[in-house]
């Protein structure tokens, strides 16, 4: 049995910065998919009562523990392994800074956008798939100001903020209608470099769930 056991699907990027993590710290670990889609167990009781009250995932396992969101489980995993972790209360609040602002106005925007476009049936309405878009680029823009000065968001290493921001941005560009990488050079290149390390995966060959409704992966 892994150390580690991860709930998960392949086409959550929420899912994909703790199994990202996981891989990038060389962790023991294995997932267990979620069928977010089909059965949607994250809504049945027994998933809210044995695995995470908040119907949701990821949640990571380990041992007695059970944790749920995953800025909380990129900060677990950096302090049990002292790897991406931010050194000092300064790179700590900077990257917890980053964290937010991803969850609320990168991939806060850009999650809901890609699902309501590729999975919701109905699709997401026009007014409501233009405003969550609109904010969307913008939050972009910051970030790829932000790394024109600097090769990680926090300095010259990786850290937990980087991790947490790749969250939806390696999943193909038809999924979005949009290039994020053409559109925001420094974004691109940053990408780059994350991809550059060990332990790096695109989050369809790390999860299960590709093709869509099935628990397979795309090159296993």
């Amino acid at each position: 049995m892994a150390e580690y056991e991860l709930y998960c699907f392949a086409q959550s990027g929420n899912c994909y910065r703790a199994a990202l993590m996981l891989n990038l710290i060389g962790a023991d670990w294995e997932p267990k998919w979620v069928d977010f889609f089909g059965t949607m167990v994250q809504r049945s009781p027994a998933y809210r009562d044995e695995v995470n009250e908040m119907g949701e995932a990821p949640v990571l396992v380990h041992g007695e523990k059970k944790l749920s969101q995953s800025g909380v489980i990129l900060t677990y995993l950096a302090n049990r392994s002292g790897q991406y972790k931010p050194q000092g209360e300064d790179e700590e609040l900077e990257a917890l800074r980053w964290i937010i602002f991803d969850n609320q106005k990168v991939n806060g925007f850009l999650g809901p956008y890609r699902f309501l476009k590729n999975f919701a049936k109905p699709a997401g309405a026009p007014p409501v798939m233009d405003a969550f878009k609109a904010r969307a680029l913008g939050a972009l823009g910051i970030v790829n100001k932000r790394l024109e000065k600097t090769p990680f968001l926090v300095g010259d290493r990786p850290t937990t903020a980087d991790v947490s921001l790749t969250g939806y941005l390696y999943y193909p560009a038809e999924e979005f209608g949009f290039d994020i990488a053409k559109d925001y050079p420094a974004i691109a290149s940053w990408l780059q470099r994350m991809r550059a390390l060990p332990g790096w995966a695109h989050p369809y060959d790390l999860m299960p769930g590709y093709p869509f409704g099935t628990q397979g992966y795309r090159n296993r």
